[in-house]
C-alpha cells in the first residue's frame, strides 16, 4: 500500500466544535488537517470523525499515527 505524505511533523492543534469531520488520511489535503478531496487516484479514504462536545484536539500531522485522527507522538519517531 502507499505511504502517506507526512503533511507536518507536529500534531494540528484545533478547537473543535460539535459536528461531523473527515480527517484527511493521505497528507495530500490543502486543508490539513481536514480532508479536501485530494486523495482521489490512491488508496486513501477520509477518516469520519464526530465531535460531541466543543474541545481542544490534537489531529496527527505526519498520518502515520497508530490512534487516528489522533496524535500519538509516532512522529518523533520517523525517519527525516
Amino acid at each position: 500500500m502507499e505511504e502517506p505524505v507526512i503533511a507536518q511533523r507536529t500534531p494540528y492543534l484545533k478547537e473543535m466544535t460539535p459536528s461531523a469531520y473527515y480527517w484527511c488520511r493521505c497528507g495530500r489535503s490543502k486543508s490539513q488537517p481536514f480532508c479536501d478531496s485530494s486523495h482521489k487516484g490512491t488508496g486513501f479514504a477520509p477518516l469520519a470523525v464526530t465531535i460531541t462536545e466543543s474541545k481542544r484536539v490534537a489531529f496527527c500531522g505526519c498520518k502515520h499515527t497508530g490512534t487516528p485522527p489522533s496524535c500519538d507522538g509516532t512522529h518523533a519517531k520517523l525517519p527525516k
